[in-house]
């Protein structure tokens, strides 16, 4: 599967607040210039022609190449926070929830691989305001982690010296998924949200549940 094949099919719902049709075919198409060529390589000419469009067409929707990869950027991390705080914040221990946003997170991060790449490394790219923006984002992902394995040391379920260390240790194991996951490698988006999974849970010291009372 080429990577615009896996954007525009893989990911279609994620880009379903983008309309017009022709801004969204746009957006799907620099996710793949930038992810195969980088934000700086790629000219508003590569995106427009993988789209299918003539470059003029582009600025009728986009005033920028900035604009296109700030909207991406804000889209993929709004998206990554939602993720996050949805699984931080439901009904369980902090086990079963740090488990479940590192699962989720990881399944984002591998089945969604080369707009993972663009949201996660093209950070720099971006301009003051825009970076600011997405910064806040990104520290709002850091902070359900955070919360998390808070609660988790306050209830004696993890045995972690450093939380701000471990979250940021956390976070940076699943976000290197995106660079490098391949969908024709030996293991699913699935199978490696579980084994980050079970691997983060032993990374905080929370051991085996303990079995159901009867």
């Amino acid at each position: 599967m080429g990577t615009a094949e896996e954007t525009a099919g893989g990911e279609a719902q994620a880009w379903g607040e983008v309309t017009p049709d022709a801004a969204r075919r746009l957006l799907i198409a620099a996710v793949e210039a930038f992810a195969e060529r980088g934000y700086h390589a790629t000219t508003t000419r590569d995106i427009a022609g993988r789209a299918g469009m003539s470059p003029a067409a582009l600025y009728i929707h986009y005033k920028t190449k900035e604009e296109l990869l700030h909207r991406i950027s804000r889209i993929g991390h709004t998206k990554a926070l939602e993720i996050l705080r949805t699984a931080s914040r439901r009904e369980g221990s902090a086990r079963e929830r740090l488990a479940d946003a590192v699962g989720s997170f990881v399944r984002w991060h591998a089945g969604g691989r080369t707009t993972a790449r663009v949201v996660q490394y093209e950070l720099d790219s971006l301009g003051p305001d825009a970076r600011a923006e997405i910064l806040a984002l990104r520290r709002q992902c850091d902070d359900e982690v955070h919360g998390v394995i808070e609660d988790g040391v306050a209830s004696g379920e993890f045995d972690v010296l450093d939380v701000k260390g471990t979250t940021l240790a956390v976070l940076s194991l699943c976000i290197d998924v995106a660079r490098w996951f391949n969908v024709d490698g030996p293991w699913t988006p699935d199978e490696v949200g579980a084994l980050y999974a079970d691997l983060v849970l032993r990374m905080v010291g929370a051991g085996e549940p303990a079995p159901a009372q009867k």
